[in-house]
């Protein structure tokens, strides 16, 4: 098929020309959202933007393979720079989405940059078939036109207007071919002026371009192809042949930044516009005349002391600025040494865990910009308490949760050494897997398994969700992450403290099982060890034990006491810090203690639980709950006796005794959240949406 066969022409008003962007929508078929088309489809709308405005204002590209495969090619007009370039793609790969949704194949064509997508290869050019080469290179253009040439109209024949247009156009197109710089290679632009010598018509303006992977020959073809149409639709006020790979343009204004004369002939004219006057620089005011004294001139006494008087407090101040700037440097310069020693740790860290051949992934920063969308707002998950989690997506097809750690985060990077120190060694069906981690400058990332159903808090706190998991679904989650804890405590090499136990930690897998998450804080010692000291204490008010959030005390207990709120918040479908009893907010377990002692415990029953069937695993479950919560650490359960309680129905469990925190009142709905030093707590909350 010929280059004019295939040509598209669309002539229409100047109210319809100036709505652009122009699309046209493909017939190749539609894909379905959240398809590997899709998934696609997202990798080259990240990355087509920035290649772009990096390599020539042009990029085209694959992702995928076939049959989901996804072909792109971007265009920037020739006189924009590297930021516009890169958000008028990202704008039209957005715009392209939204007029042609779930369209396979698509292409926009912007005031200054084009874009075309699809499911056919058409990026390739067959140079050894001239008609075929430039059958893909002007695939899909279109022709807008708008009114009359302004001062045009008293003309009766529309061949004096070609005639001049078409100098105009040929002239643009040989000063393509006539540049010299790498700059002005694929684009050029002309004007017209004084067209009938006798000043009353405007001038004309027009604009031609290449794409970079064109040859000559092709340029030329298809450039002159285009000029031909365009006189087609001559007489009008401006005028557009856009094609993917070349395109013409001529308007009765000046929209690009610079020009070349052509001349009535048709030929180039070298002078160029006269440039605006520059502004005379302002007169320096006059040098001040000093007359040196002459022999009688009397110095007066007073001017040695007005000297000394000004000079001395300036000169002491001079010496105090001197002595705080060297302190400064040196406090700067120790600061920056620690933080570089703390980026050798990590990164000999890094090389370690590669040299032994672990199972640890370790990605590039380019892989996970790609994964995750460069970031993109709408695959956040959630919030950490030292970063945002991300959902991500390699190329493979593989869904990962990666949390990218606040680089300003002193102890984000205590908590990546953490996970990958520990939780990479750690391997059980109730404990999130890290699949690998990135180093990168200041950037700290973890990837873990992604974990479609997200977290636990996400279902039992919600009045409509929370239906979805009934009792035998709930005591499921309670003995899996009962198990998750003995691994940690007893089966493990090391002896293991999570000390961030809480619902938003429990991550839900397909079938809902339970899986332990955020190893940041984790806390090993040997197993000849009963328990250990810190002096920063860290963890969430409302799961953290009181001898732990006192004294920095934590052992195997301070879990077991954490525990032990999650099972009364799965039971009651309630939060610990925002349980609202006669008119005021408090605490979970006092409430519960409360009803356990006045044999109303069936009242901390969530609602939406069908209580009948299960009273005694119920009641049971509380009984366990009560006993991890006590205040004395001695007299709580290990988790080896938890798991052997929930196992049994038959077994007879003591009776629980007071516990910590039960006649604390709160006045509101939040666990207060801090970071404090010393002997004071690194309190932090995480509000996570679930990876």
């Amino acid at each position: 098929m010929s280059m004019i066969g295939m040509v598209l022409l669309i002539v229409t008003s100047a109210a319809t020309v100036a709505a652009q962007p122009w699309e046209v929508c493909g017939t190749t078929g539609k894909y379905a959202a959240g398809s590997t088309y899709q998934a696609n489809l997202d990798l080259l709308s990240a990355a087509l933007p920035s290649n772009a405005s990096s390599t020539g204002l042009f990029a085209k590209g694959s992702a995928g393979a076939a049959p989901d495969a996804v072909h792109g090619l971007v265009l920037c007009r020739g006189d924009l720079n590297a930021s516009a370039c890169r958000t008028c793609v990202a704008d039209a790969f957005q715009g392209a989405r939204r007029r042609c949704a779930l369209t396979k194949d698509a292409t926009v064509f912007y005031d200054t940059c084009l874009l075309r997508f699809s499911d056919q290869d058409f990026l390739g050019l067959d140079y050894s078939n001239r008609s075929h080469g430039l059958a893909v290179a002007v695939d899909r253009p279109v022709m807008p036109t708008e009114a009359t040439l302004t001062g045009w109209d008293g003309y009766s024949s529309n061949a004096f207007i070609a005639q001049q247009v078409n100098k105009l156009l040929n002239g643009t197109v040989r000063q393509l071919f006539s540049s010299t710089t790498t700059a002005n290679r694929y684009a050029a632009t002309g004007r017209l002026g004084d067209i009938d010598g006798s000043n009353t018509i405007m001038p004309l303006f027009a604009y031609a371009q290449c794409a970079p992977d064109l040859t000559d020959d092709l340029c030329h073809y298809c450039l002159q192809n285009f000029s031909d149409l365009a006189m087609a639709n001559i007489g009008r006020r401006a005028g557009r042949v856009l094609g993917l790979r070349c395109n013409l343009r001529y308007e009765e204004y000046q929209f690009y930044s610079h020009f070349t004369w052509i001349n009535g002939d048709g030929t180039l004219n070298p002078a160029t516009p006269p440039p605006s006057p520059t502004p005379e620089p302002a007169p320096l005011p006059p040098t001040p005349i000093v007359l040196p004294p002459t022999h009688r001139q009397r110095k007066k006494p007073t001017a040695k002391v007005l000297v000394i008087a000004l000079v001395s407090p300036l000169l002491a101040l001079f010496i105090c600025v001197i002595i705080s700037f060297r302190f400064m440097r040196r406090h700067i310069k120790v600061r920056a040494d620690k933080a570089k020693m703390n980026l050798h740790r990590d990164e000999a860290l890094i090389w370690g865990l590669e040299g032994r051949g672990s199972e640890l992934k370790i990605y590039d920063f380019s892989q996970i910009l790609e994964a995750t969308g460069n970031f993109a707002e709408e695959n956040k998950l959630g919030r950490g308490g030292f970063g945002h989690v991300y959902k991500g997506q390699f190329p493979d097809g593989l869904e990962v949760a990666v949390k990218r750690l606040a680089s300003h985060s002193r102890q984000g990077f205590t908590e990546f050494r953490n996970e990958i120190q520990l939780i990479a060694k750690l391997q059980h069906t109730n404990l999130v897997r890290l699949l690998g981690c990135c180093y990168q400058g200041e950037e700290r990332i973890l990837v873990y398994e992604y974990l479609p159903n997200k977290s636990l808090d996400f279902f039992i706190f919600d009045k409509t969700r929370s239906a979805l998991i009934d009792w035998g679904k709930r005591l499921a989650i309670v003995e899996g992450i009962a198990q998750g804890l003995l691994y940690l405590h007893k089966h493990s090499r090391l002896r293991v403290v999570h000390r961030d136990l809480k619902t938003s930690n429990i991550l839900l897998d397909r079938e809902m099982n339970p899986k332990i998450s955020d190893f940041g804080l984790a806390k090993t010692f040997s197993t000849d060890d009963i328990e250990g000291n810190t002096r920063r204490i860290v963890g969430t008010y409302g799961y953290m034990a009181p001898e732990y959030a006192s004294e920095g005390l934590f052992s195997i207990k301070s879990d077991v006491f954490s525990f032990g709120v999650l099972t009364l918040e799965i039971i009651s479908g309630e939060r610990t810090s925002s349980f609202h009893r006669n008119g005021e907010f408090i605490n979970l377990i006092g409430h519960a203690w409360q009803l356990w002692k006045d044999g109303l415990w069936l009242q901390l029953v969530d609602a939406s639980l069908v209580v009948a069937c299960h009273t005694s695993s119920i009641m049971r479950c509380i009984n366990i709950a009560l006993l991890c919560v006590q205040e004395n650490a001695a007299e709580r359960p290990t988790m080896s006796d938890v798991v052997a309680m929930l196992s049994s129905e038959t077994m007879a469990l003591p009776e629980p005794k007071h516990p910590a925190y039960f006649h604390v009142r709160m006045r509101n709905a939040e666990a207060p959240t801090a970071v404090m030093p010393s002997s004071v707590n690194d309190i932090t909350m995480s509000a996570l949406d679930g990876r």
